[in-house]
């Protein structure tokens, strides 16, 4: 994945909660309750983030979520068209989530947590398919994985040793 050191103080990111969940752990004087938030940050110009806060308050878990998230941004390759440069599969546990090109007026077709992130990121044509396990979390972690593993044309005409005309024909 490409996680490259962006300083977080200039963007201006916009946070999204994809889940709230309650887990119960049973102990011996009763239940414990706590929460885990998946939150998605992003700037909406090719930088989008994900993370997981746990405790016994809501609010908090979402604050921790966000902490977390923003800690671990990534860089998405975006083309003039505000989609993917190319089609690619993002993988994480069993889910496993396709993401394709589109051209200019596809909007973003795409289920709900990978439409989190794909919006956050600034992406505003898509199409996304999940396949396997819709687990929510790891639905968002696999899209995360595909988009930051997208390479741009000038990229990978200089990992071929090849001018980008070759590449793109």
């Amino acid at each position: 994945m490409r996680r490259t050191m962006i300083d977080t103080t200039n963007l201006e990111l916009t946070e999204k909660v994809v889940s709230i969940k309650r887990v119960t752990k049973v102990v011996k004087g009763g239940r414990n309750m706590r929460f885990t938030a998946l939150v998605v940050v992003g700037d909406g110009n090719g930088h989008v983030g994900v993370g997981l806060g746990k405790s016994t308050e809501i609010p908090e878990a979402i604050r921790k979520g966000k902490e977390d998230a923003s800690k671990h941004l990534v860089t998405v390759a975006l083309d003039e068209n505000n989609s993917i440069t190319h089609d690619f599969e993002g993988k994480f546990g069993s889910s496993t989530v396709l993401l394709k090109k589109a051209p200019e007026g596809t909007g973003v077709i795409a289920g709900g947590p990978a439409r989190s992130v794909c919006e956050l990121a600034g992406i505003k044509n898509i199409r996304t398919k999940a396949l396997g396990s819709t687990n929510k979390q790891n639905v968002v972690m696999a899209t995360i994985k595909g988009l930051s593993q997208i390479m741009t044309p000038e990229e990978v005409a200089a990992k071929r040793g090849k001018s980008v005309a070759e590449i793109i024909a």
